[in-house]
């Protein structure tokens, strides 16, 4: 079996993301109705969860997703790794190759991820950097499948083109859904992603929000400033508020469309409250999707083939 990473959307082709999809719903539906079942499928086993930025959603859906496939989970907080500081990036990444059966890492930098990677003999899941968030996506596209199904739909993301409208733009277009974002000036996606993006599908990059969102069946928002931007907190909350999910902005996409957030919010800022906390937001389907997803992410990497 050759050994597989998770680092980017593109470690993945269409059939991969369309049996991931798949194998996410079966084990949601099997925790439900039998969980024991689950309990066999990484019994054993070990993974490693390497943690620079903090986290809840991402914390708490990998440590009980792999402890619910029947294996254990340990975290590994900043002070106790330091990567590159305390030890060299490649002997932590040969360490924990010798002593678990993958490693989840959240970091800064996909530069620190990719040579991590690279000196690993198990497999590695991108549990966020600051180019991608794959396990996101996965959990995005899992509920846009739930609510509204991946046949003939617009997806509008709103604010920064960031990690997750990367990881989003290149997962939806890769399954043939069209994808629109509405970013200020200075803030668009990076232009090598949406270029990969454009070669499965159709994207528009636009700095205006109405036209983004004209006809969408699902908006999307995320934060305006991320862990380590704090410094442009200020600049951003004068840049961005055209920006926000607003019931405005709102009456251009569908009438029904949905809402996501990949959470944390800041209501009243990119989304405003009475949109999160509206009947159309799938908000918290989403963020609990995110166990699902990588329990199938994890299975499909670690499980026995």
């Amino acid at each position: 079996m050759i050994m597989k990473h998770f680092l980017s959307i593109n470690d993945i082709n269409k059939d991969e993301a369309l049996f991931l999809l798949a194998e996410a719903a079966r084990l949601k539906t099997q925790l439900r109705e039998n969980p024991l079942e689950q309990q066999n499928y990484l019994r054993g086993k070990s993974l490693a969860m390497i943690f620079e930025k903090a986290s809840l959603r991402t914390r708490v859906s990998f440590d009980i997703g792999f402890y619910q496939l029947g294996g254990h989970a340990i975290y590994l907080s900043p002070a106790e790794i330091g990567l590159g500081k305390r030890e060299s990036i490649a002997d932590v990444s040969k360490v924990l190759s010798r002593m678990v059966d993958g490693v989840m890492a959240r970091v800064f930098r996909n530069s620190d991820l990719r040579e991590f990677a690279a000196h690993a003999s198990v497999p590695i899941i991108n549990g966020l950097c600051d180019v991608e968030h794959p396990c996101q996506a996965m959990a995005d596209l899992l509920t846009i499948q739930e609510h509204k199904g991946l046949e003939n739909r617009r997806v509008a993301y709103l604010g920064d083109g960031n990690n997750v409208c990367h990881s989003l733009m290149l997962l939806c277009t890769k399954l043939g859904l069209s994808f629109a974002a509405g970013v200020p000036e200075g803030y668009e996606p990076d232009s090598a992603i949406v270029e990969t993006a454009r070669r499965d599908g159709e994207v528009l990059i636009t700095n205006n929000p109405a036209e983004a969102a004209q006809n969408a069946d699902v908006v999307y928002t995320d934060v305006w400033t991320s862990m380590g931007q704090e410094e442009e907190s200020a600049k951003r909350l004068q840049v961005f508020p055209p920006f926000q999910v607003s019931a405005e902005l709102m009456s251009h996409a569908k009438p029904d469309a949905i809402v996501l957030h990949c959470l944390p919010a800041h209501r009243g800022e990119e989304i405003a409250a009475e949109v999160i906390d509206s009947p159309q937001s799938k908000v918290f389907d989403q963020a609990e999707n995110r166990l699902h997803a990588q329990k199938a992410v994890m299975l499909w990497l670690m499980g026995d083939k």
